[in-house]
């Protein structure tokens, strides 16, 4: 543990993080999250566990309280306020006789010393990918500043907002009340606010590391708890990070074979990563509930996980819905009585969902669209060159749908080595976790969304579906008692498959013009066939279980560690460009310093309750057609703009009822609010300011010249500020003039 926190800070180091910042946010992380988190665990779960185990718990909880606290607090307008928890937690463990124990070491879990080594490698190997993906990526310097994400302003323009307000908007269209999950970047505002680091450092580089670490282990605990097998834990917590659909193609892989995975979503979507950590607990406690090691303190930690859990990511609740109802069911059928923990626990997490969706997000969609197979006309339009929302032929729709659908029996096929031991089958964590996986595909094979959001219940899945799928393998061995000589070799088999297929097909994607669209399927049809050769010989020399658990063994290797070469192939330094080529089109990697200056000033010289309008809608190059997800003054300026972008706006917005590439290309919605944005810049008059002024509340006006080179502001406006062709201009009221 110690040789990887110091290769991670030198890896930091390395990529721009400054000394006094890593030394700023390890202080914070330890003495104002995890050991007061550690604290309340020894209270609230009691259990002999390893350091590292309590200290992942520990940091789950601290983040789950720290938000709950700085909701409070920023609403109450004291964000600093926020310190109270961790210093109020130490003083009341202090002063409490009977909690003053808790300070001391409790009994640790003795474990082999090769299981703490190869989870500090896997934590390992995710800095590695980080920072060959996403910090090489992501420069730290303010000019040239050069992030290659197109998420990151997203992410920083609702973290800055977070900052300054609670309840929050929308901050690129100031006013619009904000319907998206919006706990994690409460998160790091407040470790904004206590740290002082900058909230690109805390996005682009510290904040989710330790969320990373911190959920490998509680995976890795979940899976030690399914199985009794540490090994098999494991193998679960490494096929977290590479499940997924494996692809036999050469080139750039197409969506979605090789998209997603904690790889590829740990930095993309802090959401889904804050989200997993915080839900990881709450299922380990189902376990424990499932299994009569009940208590009230227990029932609180799951209301407060599931509380952090409803604001954190959309797609959790209504998994665990469903895998919550499956338990219920089979244990009515099974033991003839109501399981009223169960009923209970689905009862608290239908009130949190009721409440997500009401309240956090206000019933609204956000595109998600009811399209049946969307998803693979997408896919086929990838795999065959076409434009992908021209609709398929009838049999080329269903034969993606079929082959999509075998990539992922061959990734889990495990699961259905449960049916060796039939009893395992209505396990209630087995159940649950089926529940949760097959809640997790529905949405993949039945809905749409303009930016592929549908697969977010899907990689929410991955740690459940994996558990399910090695526990299953882990049956059939033992039944089959299959040597690890043998193992090895099955699973050499797999990556030696999964290597040679695509170099011997050479089928690559799209394909060429004038290809027959039935060369996609060569190498799985290779595939089956030497599946089904060596599934003959080795039933002819060593019986049907042997060849069920062998052959079970070498598929899965296809489908999780061998899946390494389909993402290595497609993900590249900008993130999921290679994946979405339609949809996020080349931009300007470089910010121009000119808005980096001015958002700069406007955050040093500007109230938070300010509000900015400006002629920058579009990204730089992009402006016909209007590429529109452009939001990098409200991210740096930490201010509400009337109209930046609009794309990926969390709220009300009329959405199209076809899931479509070009959404980032719509006109803006509210023409009245367009018009009068724009006509002071356009057509600048005392009419024109004194509109935006009364009407929309706007005080400041951030011109880039390019767009407008002879705008003249003088009439109503101050000039204060101006750098690399970015003006800034202060309004006055003109209604007394």
């Amino acid at each position: 543990m110690v040789l990887v926190t110091v290769g991670t800070v030198a890896v930091l180091w390395w990529f721009g993080g400054s000394v006094s910042d890593l030394v700023l946010f390890g202080a914070y992380l330890g003495l104002g999250v995890a050991l007061p988190g550690v604290l309340l665990i020894r209270v609230l779960y009691p259990g002999i566990r390893t350091v590292a185990e309590e200290i992942a718990l520990g940091l789950a909880l601290g983040y789950a309280v720290e938000v709950m606290v700085y909701i409070a607090v920023r609403a109450a307008g004291v964000p600093l306020l926020v310190l109270a928890w961790p210093i109020v937690t130490y003083l009341v463990f202090l002063a409490v006789p009977r909690l003053r124990r808790r300070w001391r070491s409790p009994a640790r879990a003795r474990t082999p010393i090769w299981w703490s080594w190869s989870l500090a490698l896997l934590f390992a190997l995710l800095v590695a990918w980080s920072a060959g993906t996403f910090f090489r990526g992501a420069a730290l310097a303010l000019s040239p500043m050069v992030i290659r994400d197109t998420d990151v302003p997203f992410h920083l323009a609702l973290i800055g907002e977070l900052k300054h307000h609670v309840l929050p908007t929308v901050p690129w269209i100031a006013g619009e009340p904000l319907y998206y999950h919006w706990f994690v970047y409460a998160h790091l505002a407040a470790s904004s606010w206590i740290t002082g680091i900058e909230p690109l450092v805390l996005l682009c580089r510290l904040a989710m590391l330790p969320m990373l670490a911190a959920f490998l282990i509680v995976v890795a605990m979940t899976g030690y708890r399914v199985t009794g097998s540490r090994p098999a834990a494991l193998v679960i917590t490494a096929g977290m990070i590479f499940v997924g659909a494996p692809s036999l193609f050469v080139g750039q892989n197409p969506y979605p074979f090789a998209w997603g995975g904690l790889l590829q979503s740990s930095w993309n979507s802090p959401t889904q990563t804050f989200a997993g950590l915080l839900f990881a607990p709450v299922v380990l406690l189902l376990l424990d509930i499932f299994h009569r090691r009940q208590s009230a303190s227990r029932w609180v930690l799951l209301g407060i996980f599931l509380v952090a859990v409803m604001g954190a990511k959309a797609v959790y609740l209504p998994m665990l819905a469903v895998g919550l109802a499956a338990v219920a069911v089979v244990e009515m059928v099974r033991r003839r009585r109501l399981p009223w923990p169960v009923l209970t626990a689905l009862g608290m997490t239908a009130a949190c969902l009721l409440f997500s969706q009401l309240v956090l997000f206000g019933g609204v969609r956000n595109g998600m669209t009811f399209y049946p197979l969307w998803t693979m006309r997408w896919t086929w339009g990838y795999l065959t060159g076409h434009v992908p929302t021209a609709s398929p032929p009838l049999d080329s729709l269903l034969g993606v749908t079929l082959l999509y659908s075998l990539c992922w029996l061959i990734a889990l096929c495990g699961i259905l080595g449960l049916l060796s031991r039939p009893r395992s089958l209505v396990r209630s964590d087995v159940v649950l976790m089926l529940g949760i996986g097959a809640a997790g595909f529905v949405p993949v094979f039945l809905f749409g969304h303009t930016g592929g959001s549908q697969f977010f219940f899907l990689f929410g899945s991955y740690p459940y579906l994996v558990a399910v799928a090695v526990f299953g393998i882990l049956i059939l061995l033992r039944r089959a008692r299959v040597s690890s000589r043998a193992t090895v070799v099955a699973v050499g088999a797999g990556v030696l498959a999964t290597s040679l297929i695509p170099a011997l097909c050479g089928v690559g994607v799209p394909l060429a013009a004038g290809v027959p669209e039935s060369l996609v399927y060569r190498p799985y049809v290779v595939l089956l066939l030497i599946v089904v050769l060596a599934a003959v010989v080795l039933a002819a020399t060593m019986g049907m279980i042997r060849t069920w658990a062998l052959m079970t063994v070498a598929l899965s290797a296809i489908g999780l560690p061998a899946r390494w070469h389909a993402i290595v192939g497609v993900t590249t330094v900008k993130g999921i460009d290679g994946v979405f080529p339609p949809i996020v089109p080349a931009t300007n990697e470089k910010i121009p310093p000119g808005i980096l200056n001015a958002a700069r000033w406007l955050r040093d010289h500007t109230d938070p309750n300010d509000v900015v309008a400006t002629n920058r809608h579009c990204a730089w190059g992009l402006e016909n057609p209007c590429y529109s997800q452009q939001f990098w003054l409200s991210a740096l300026s930490e201010r509400r703009v009337l109209l930046e972008g609009w794309a990926s706006a969390p709220t009300r917005r009329p959405m199209v009822s076809i899931p479509d590439q070009r959404f980032l290309y719509l006109p803006f919605w509210d023409k009245e609010r367009f018009k009068a944005n724009d006509a002071v810049f356009d057509v600048p008059s005392v009419a024109s300011a004194q509109r935006l002024y009364e009407q929309y509340g706007v005080r400041w006006l951030v011109v880039d010249e390019r767009l407008n080179p002879d705008v003249a502001l003088g009439k109503f406006a101050s000039h204060l500020f101006r750098s690399d062709g970015y003006s800034i201009y202060r309004m006055r009221d003109s209604s007394h003039s």
